[in-house]
């Protein structure tokens, strides 16, 4: 089903997006019938922190005192960040929760991969993807695998101990790396894997008794075993050769990890689809960034909020928004305009504004060009949080 062309086609608010993506979010709660917490963030957006970090939990532990019920699920949409910071979450979650889902609708890489490897159930669709957990370092202002970086060390020392010398190519590089930096290599990739392995043990395999395959007894010796097996493949970064690597449920099967496929349920892949498709637009057409929510509650993180806002220009009278302005420039003639969006019925254009159009689509004036508005006038209505009138 396209719910993205559905969503557009309904010309929907900031406001009515909100609502819609809250009725889905319960229908999901209903169906798994426990309350559920979003964590979410906007990878696509730059110059913001998007990644996971300290700033994170305050309102992380803020929008699980929401939850009432005994278990939890919880959606996670990230590109990754601090591994430390993903511990205290998933602390803050289990010092207080019996069980924990974790649900992929779309991608939670690096820490998010290490965050969902904390529940007892992992929830993915079709298109939903985790990633390599290899650690991020930076050195001389370089981004690096901690893993590929210390392979390297590896090799260079077997090269020696084979050929009896040192290759003098690898001398200026050998200058510049420290001790220290070697261990906070080595430190980084254990932390990772150590979360990982015990996690999975402690929770994934908590109710794991017998093998599916010979019948056998699962031993807590085994569970073991198998936990450092997955975390030693998903911080291997010479079995998946980029960070960005998207890992699919057929790459986790092939772990012997079980992994639940809502696509295989229609009821909750439909809400669980819905929701994201409503999640993404929200942030693919506003200045938000990070949004935290129950189905009662949430908090948003947005543009506005880190940078100075450029645009849209408000006017205020007696302290009140009437409109909103919004420089626009067609992207064919490089023609610039201001739009006026009015926020109250019946309010006159400013001299030299346009009008916002009533179907969202702009015609530039001087060259005809058509250009969808929603994005301006979405981001509009989250920042005044008032409606703007068509």
């Amino acid at each position: 089903m396209s719910y993205f062309s559905e969503y557009m086609n309904r010309h929907f608010s900031f406001g009515d997006i909100t609502d819609e993506r809250k009725k889905w979010l319960k229908k999901i709660a209903d169906i798994r019938e426990r309350d559920v917490l979003v964590y979410a963030s906007d990878y696509n957006k730059s110059n913001v922190p998007t990644s996971i970090g300290n700033s994170d939990l305050m309102p992380f532990r803020d929008q699980l005192s929401f939850i009432k019920t005994n278990d939890i699920d919880v959606i996670l949409e990230t590109s990754g960040g601090s591994a430390e910071c993903v511990e205290d979450m998933v602390n803050s979650i289990r010092t207080k929760f019996e069980k924990l889902g974790i649900i992929i609708p779309g991608s939670a890489k690096s820490a998010g991969t290490i965050f969902t490897m904390a529940g007892d159930e992992i929830l993915m669709g079709i298109n939903s993807s985790l990633g390599p957990i290899d650690a991020q370092m930076i050195m001389n202002g370089k981004y690096f695998s901690a893993d590929a970086f210390l392979d390297g060390l590896t090799k260079i020392k077997e090269e020696v101990l084979t050929t009896g010398k040192l290759n003098p190519a690898y001398i200026p590089i050998l200058q510049n790396i420290s001790p220290g930096e070697i261990q906070r290599c080595e430190n980084a990739q254990n932390f990772s894997r150590t979360l990982v392995t015990n996690w999975l043990k402690t929770y994934k395999f908590k109710y794991w008794k017998i093998r599916t395959t010979s019948g056998k007894e699962v031993t807590e010796d085994y569970k073991q075993k198998r936990a450092e097996e997955i975390a030693n493949k998903l911080c291997k970064h010479s079995d998946w050769l980029t960070h960005g690597r998207s890992i699919r449920i057929s790459d986790l099967e092939k772990m012997k990890l079980l992994i639940i496929n809502y696509s295989e349920r229609q009821d909750l892949s439909e809400a669980i689809d819905r929701y994201y498709t409503l999640l993404r637009m929200t942030f693919d057409m506003t200045g938000i960034y990070k949004i935290f929510e129950t189905t009662n509650s949430q908090i948003y993180q947005s543009v506005s909020q880190a940078a100075p806002p450029t645009n849209p220009i408000q006017k205020k009278v007696k302290e009140k928004v009437k409109y909103a302005c919004a420089n626009f420039t067609c992207s064919k003639c490089g023609n610039n305009f201001t739009i006026q969006l009015n926020l109250e019925s019946n309010l006159p254009l400013e001299k030299g504004n346009i009008a916002y159009p009533r179907d969202d689509i702009f015609v530039c004036p001087k060259c005809s060009t058509q250009t969808n508005l929603v994005p301006m006038r979405l981001n509009v209505e989250a920042q005044t949080k008032l409606k703007v009138i068509i």
